[in-house]
């Protein structure tokens, strides 16, 4: 959705200026005919860089109390502009002011909620702009709101919950490297000095410590430039069309790790599904805002076929059981919803399942990680104190 800036005149012609969010040019002239305007100037304006900039600033957090906010404000009749002022006022994040500052003169200039919205992405998502929309339109914006809000909340609190599986080895693990390249770069020649001054032949294991350490001590920036060389090159690749299947195809396949993510990805797209259907949005648009929400191509391409499927009167069972990426459970209880036309019963039901079946995960992830690194780090520390003391205790045999 683009955002256009027009001029016109109304029926006393006076200059009338604003901005309007839609598809195209002809949608804007459509919509400025209906307000019985003189049409001077249609022009499209360009994302601004305020507004990306707002974005970072806007956690999304302070989204969801937003619409929650708001949600309770609509609901107990508070007109919509009043509500904006309140909420505008009550914030501190000024990027966040700024935006629902810009939102309420649009507003003022004639533009509905749904579409004020749509001219800041960084901040209000599709999904969040589509269920605004169909709650104008349907006279339930206080209902949608409060489901959006309690849809972002739990996308969050399952974000959360991956972060926390994922994070904890990864910075336990970067910590044991670091460590270790210590060790073997600032520790290890020390004692090599010492060894070579006997002028015997070490332990096997002492010289391979040795030589790790030589290499490390040589070669460690180009190791380093090696690694960020290789994570650059795998970025890149994976904005092409074939690197993402391969890499989000790869992340799916990986042991205890990818099971947890098919697990997320699942419970996203089952939740944002029926959200979507119960909030009114036509099922093929549905699919096209979760095909750009669910964050792996493998998966929009199973997403890209539903659609395919529905275009041609088919059911969106049968594609996903196709895919082997969604398990049988799921594509049986879609269908069972489909057959009984409690499809957004059925997801939710889905999607529940699913955050317990994450938090069971997540928990028995930390209780297996945990001990694997402490053992795999004494195995680690425990060769390298061994070898570096090998020599000292084959000497002081020598000497007794």
């Amino acid at each position: 959705m683009a955002t256009f800036k027009y001029v016109g005149k109304d029926a006393e012609s006076k200059s009338i200026t604003g901005k309007i969010s839609a598809d195209d040019r002809n949608a804007v002239i459509e919509e400025l005919r209906k307000r019985k305007l003189t049409i001077i100037s249609v022009t499209e304006v360009k994302d601004e860089k305020v507004k990306a900039g707002a974005r970072k600033k806007v956690k999304p957090e302070e989204v969801v109390l937003f619409a929650r906010q708001l949600a309770t404000m609509v609901e107990a009749g508070m007109p919509i502009l009043q509500g904006l002022n309140a909420l505008s006022e009550q914030t501190t994040n000024e990027g966040f002011k700024k935006v629902l500052t810009e939102v309420e003169m649009d507003i003022k200039h004639g533009s509905s909620l749904s579409s004020s919205f749509a001219k800041h992405p960084y901040v209000f998502n599709n999904l969040f702009v589509n269920l605004v929309k169909v709650g104008e339109t349907g006279g339930i914006l206080a209902t949608v709101l409060d489901r959006v809000s309690t849809y972002m909340e739990k996308t969050l609190s399952l974000q959360r919950k991956v972060k926390s599986a994922l994070v904890y080895p990864a910075v336990v693990v970067s910590m044991a490297g670091i460590i270790t390249i210590i060790l073997l770069v600032k520790v290890v020649p020390t004692f090599s000095g010492i060894y070579s001054s006997f002028g015997k032949e070490l332990p096997p294991m002492t010289q391979v410590l040795v030589n790790t350490s030589n290499f490390l001590r040589s070669y460690l920036l180009l190791v380093v430039a090696a690694i960020v060389g290789l994570i650059f090159a795998m970025n890149r690749w994976h904005k092409t069309e074939k690197g993402a299947v391969a890499i989000d195809g790869a992340i799916l396949r990986m042991p205890v790790f990818g099971e947890l993510l098919r697990k997320v990805a699942v419970s996203r797209f089952t939740r944002t599904l029926a959200t979507l259907v119960q909030s009114g949005v036509p099922i093929l648009e549905s699919l096209n805002i979760v095909e750009k929400t669910i964050g792996n191509r493998v998966l929009e391409n199973v997403i890209k076929d539903v659609q395919t499927s529905v275009r041609q009167g088919e059911s969106l069972a049968v594609p996903l059981e196709k895919s082997s990426v969604f398990p049988p459970m799921v594509t049986r209880m879609i269908s069972i919803g489909e057959k009984s036309g409690q499809m957004e019963k059925m997801l939710l039901k889905v999607s529940e399942f699913y955050d317990d079946q994450v938090d069971t995960a997540v928990e028995g992830l930390t209780s297996m990680i945990e001990p694997l690194i402490i053992g795999v780090m004494g195995i680690v520390i425990g060769f390298i104190v061994v070898a570096l003391f090998m020599p000292i205790l084959s000497m002081s045999q020598l000497v007794s």
